[in-house]
């Protein structure tokens, strides 16, 4: 139903837009004697026995009492897109990103791909939905215990058709959210459109001197070798640095069909701030677009400011959010 608690603020959602994303504005404190109000704007996953449920465009899940609501509406799906930024949908990204970073193990279970590799990365030890089914977690639970891991999903959100009803069934179930991360599109030629950098040595070999330079790859050599040189077509590139040390920076790209995916950019402490993160970009954009891509695409974690600030200056805007939910102790 539609109420009004006071002049011009008017509650015009009820449980029938669950599924919709909504602008919700409730009370700060539950009297509301101080008058201050709180604005939430999400996906409206649940609302049942007087509590509603709103999933942020980031992941995260607002708990809010239907008393304490002052005014709601729904609202568009997504703000306009940025001029120049590739069109896409997130299915299409979550899959073409799935490629770039394949596990050892893989097995597909309807809508949902199963992925397992020794623990290392959780983007290669993580579930992730690549349709709309909602996945049986009972058989997830088990796929992933007969595997000695902890059963973990990869969930997008913060665009339409992204997995905002399974992360409110899986926050429910008391799955802790984790690893909030933003998937960042942009246009490929603006990035090669700089001149040649000599530093940048471009290859298609995983060399030992590259995984040096990662320090997410040292803590289990064998398995980032077996995930960083698959994909469609896979690109590193690295700056080397004095005789005997470790090369300064390093990154990778793997390119498939129209999309150029970024990844892995590491610079040394003792060498940071000379543009080589940019001059890496460059130099695989440019072998990126010399195969036929056009469009390019990253991941950052929310908590990574420099980069995301790098990335925003190198024209990249966010596409959509995701977020890793793991079964707890009970469940798994």
């Amino acid at each position: 139903m539609e109420f009004t608690f006071r002049a011009r603020l008017e509650v015009r959602i009820t449980p029938a837009d669950v599924g919709k994303r909504v602008s919700i504005r409730t009370l700060a404190e539950p009297d509301g004697r101080s008058g201050r109000f709180t604005d939430t704007l999400g996906v409206l996953t649940s609302w049942t026995n007087g509590v509603l449920y709103v999933t942020q465009r980031t992941g995260r899940s607002v708990r809010l009492s239907e008393s304490a609501l002052v005014a709601g509406k729904v609202v568009p799906q997504a703000p306009a897109r940025r001029r120049g930024i590739p069109a896409a949908g997130v299915r299409e990204l979550v899959a073409v990103a799935a490629r770039s970073w394949p596990a050892p193990e893989a097995e597909r279970r309807g809508d949902l791909l199963l992925r397992a590799g020794a623990g290392w990365t959780r983007r290669a030890n993580s579930a992730v939905p690549l349709g709309p089914d909602m996945p049986d977690l009972d058989q997830l639970c088990r796929w992933y215990q007969e595997r000695g891991l902890p059963p973990r999903v990869q969930l997008a959100t913060g665009a339409a058709d992204a997995d905002e009803a399974l992360v409110a069934l899986l926050a429910e179930r008391g799955w802790p959210g984790d690893a909030f991360t933003a998937l960042l599109v942009g246009a490929l030629a603006p990035l090669a459109d700089r001149e040649p950098d000599p530093r940048v040595r471009i290859g298609r070999e995983l060399t030992d001197e590259w995984l040096a330079a990662n320090p997410s790859a040292l803590r289990d050599p064998a398995t980032a070798r077996r995930v960083l040189s698959a994909g469609p077509s896979v690109w590193f590139a690295l700056v080397p640095a004095g005789p005997g040390e470790p090369p300064a920076a390093v990154g990778r790209c793997v390119v498939d069909g129209r999309w150029a995916g970024f990844a892995s950019i590491e610079v040394a402490p003792g060498h940071r701030r000379r543009g080589l993160a940019t001059a890496l970009m460059a130099e695989l954009a440019r072998t990126a677009l010399a195969e036929g891509a056009s469009a390019a695409y990253l991941q950052v974690t929310l908590e990574n400011q420099a980069a995301g600030a790098l990335y925003d200056r190198l024209g990249f805007a966010a596409h959509h959010h995701y977020h890793y939910r793991t079964a707890p102790a009970e469940d798994a």
